[in-house]
C-alpha cells in the first residue's frame, strides 16, 4: 500500500520520491548533503555523478509526524457470498497517525544507501449501531496498523545515468499487542527498481516498475519518473501512475503542489466473533464455513493542494487538504487460495485535511557543504 521528496542538496530527492509509491502519505528518503563530486552540487573538477533530482525540489525530510483527518462520511457494504448480510452505515471519524524516520546509513558519490522506519495507524469511529457489524467493531475496537522498514539505493552510474531500487517489509493488520505482531499472516513485501537519465541539473527522468499495494492487491506494474523543474517558480515531480505534482516556488522557505495521489493498503483483520459463510449448494459436511480471518484491501484516490513553509532552520511545517475518493474497501477469504471477495464496502467520497511536521538539514550545515537547496 506508498515518495514525494526534496533531498537536500537537491540530491537525490526526485529518484527516493520514487521509493514511497506504497505509502499512505508523501515519503522521503533522504541522504547526506551533497559532495562536491555530484552533479547537483554545480561544477567541479572531478568525475560527476548524476542523480534522480532536480533544482527546486523541497528539502529532504529525516524525521515526520503527520496527522490527517476526515468528517462524517456514509459508507455501505455488501455481501458478495450467501450467509452474509449487508449493512450501511456512517462513519463518525476517520484518521490517520504516521511517524516516520530516514537515515543516509551510506553517503558516496557513487552509492546512496538510505534505511527507513514507519509506523502508521488508521483509526476508525462508526455511528452508534453500525459497530454491531462484525467488520466495522473488529476494526473500530483495534485499529488498522502497518509497521514497516526499508532499504532504498541510489546508484549513480556517470555524469548521465542512475539507478534506483528499493525493498521494504510491513506487519499490517489489527494486531495489539507483540506476540500478534511476529505472525506470519501480517507481513507483507514490496519492491521496486527504476532506471534513469539525468539530462541536466532542471531534468531527470526514469522507467522501472513497482511490486507492491498500490492498487490494494499485490501487483507489478510500470512505473515512470518524469522530474522537471521549468523556471525558478514552476517544476513538476510524477511517480507515474501513482503520483502526480506540480510544484511551486514561492521562496527559498516556502512551496506549494498541486495534484493527485493513488495510495493503496492492505491488512489483516482477525475477528472477534466468526463469520459463517454458507457452503456452495450440493457442499457435503455441514453448510457454513467458519471465517476467522480476513485481507482487506483499501484503495483510494486523493486530489490535493499542499503547502510546506520552513519555521526554523532544521523544522519544517506540511499543510495539506483535498478530497478524497475511495475506489475500494473490501474484505477477502484468507481460507481459499483464490481469496474470494467476501464484502465489497464503498466509502463516500469527503474531504480531508492533515498537518505534518518534518526535521531537515539546518540551512548552515547545508551551506558550509556547498550544497545549493
Amino acid at each position: 500500500m506508498f515518495l514525494r521528496c526534496g533531498l537536500s542538496a537537491a540530491l537525490c530527492c526526485g529518484a527516493v520520491q520514487a521509493a514511497r509509491a506504497q505509502d499512505p502519505t508523501p515519503s522521503v528518503f533522504p541522504p547526506a548533503a551533497a559532495t562536491p563530486a555530484d552533479s547537483a552540487a554545480g561544477p567541479t573538477s572531478g568525475r560527476q555523478f548524476a542523480n534522480p533530482s532536480v533544482l527546486g525540489m523541497g528539502p529532504s525530510k529525516g524525521l515526520i509526524v503527520r496527522y490527517e483527518r476526515l468528517p462524517k462520511f456514509n459508507i455501505a457494504s455488501s455481501a458478495q457470498v450467501v450467509g452474509i448480510q449487508n449493512y450501511a452505515g456512517e462513519v463518525d471519524k476517520n484518521a490517520r497517525l504516521s511517524i516516520k524516520g530516514y537515515i543516509p546509513a551510506w553517503n558516496r558519490p557513487h552509492l546512496k544507501v538510505i534505511v527507513g522506519l514507519s509506523y502508521e495507524r488508521e483509526e476508525f469511529k462508526f455511528n452508534g449501531a453500525s459497530r454491531d457489524y462484525e467488520l466495522y467493531g473488529n476494526i473500530e475496537d483495534k485499529g488498522l496498523k502497518s509497521t514497516a522498514a526499508q532499504v532504498a539505493i541510489i546508484r549513480p552510474v556517470d555524469a548521465v545515468h542512475w539507478y534506483l531500487a528499493r525493498l521494504k517489509g510491513e506487519l499490517n493488520g489489527d494486531y495489539n499487542t507483540s506476540t500478534e505482531l511476529t505472525r506470519s499472516d501480517y507481513a507483507r513485501f514490496s519492491a521496486e527498481a527504476i532506471y534513469g537519465w539525468k539530462r541536466s541539473p532542471n531534468f531527470s527522468w526514469g522507467v522501472g516498475f513497482q511490486y507492491g499495494y498500490t492498487f490494494g492487491r499485490l501487483s507489478l506494474y510500470p512505473a515512470v519518473i518524469y522530474n522537471r523543474t521549468f523556471n525558478s517558480r514552476w517544476g513538476v515531480e510524477a511517480l507515474a501512475p501513482a503520483r502526480v505534482t506540480l510544484r511551486y516556488n514561492v521562496s527559498p522557505s516556502s512551496i506549494l503542489y498541486a495534484g493527485y495521489t493513488v495510495d493503496g493498503y492492505n491488512y489483516i483483520v482477525k475477528l472477534r466473533n466468526t463469520l459463517a459463510r454458507k457452503k456452495p449448494d450440493g457442499s457435503p459436511d455441514g453448510s457454513t464455513i467458519p471465517l476467522r480471518t480476513l485481507e482487506l484491501r483499501e484503495t483510494e484516490v486523493k486530489f490535493r493542494l499542499r503547502w510546506e513553509r520552513e519555521l526554523f532552520s532544521f523544522l519544517w511545517l506540511g499543510a495539506e487538504a483535498g478530497y478524497r475518493y475511495n475506489y475500494a474497501f473490501d474484505a477477502f477469504d484468507r481460507t481459499n487460495a483464490d481469496r474470494e471477495k467476501i464484502i465489497d464496502s464503498k466509502f463516500n467520497g469527503a474531504p480531508y485535511a492533515s498537518l505534518e511536521l518534518f526535521i531537515t538539514p539546518p540551512r548552515k550545515l547545508l551551506e558550509k557543504a556547498g550544497v545549493r537547496r
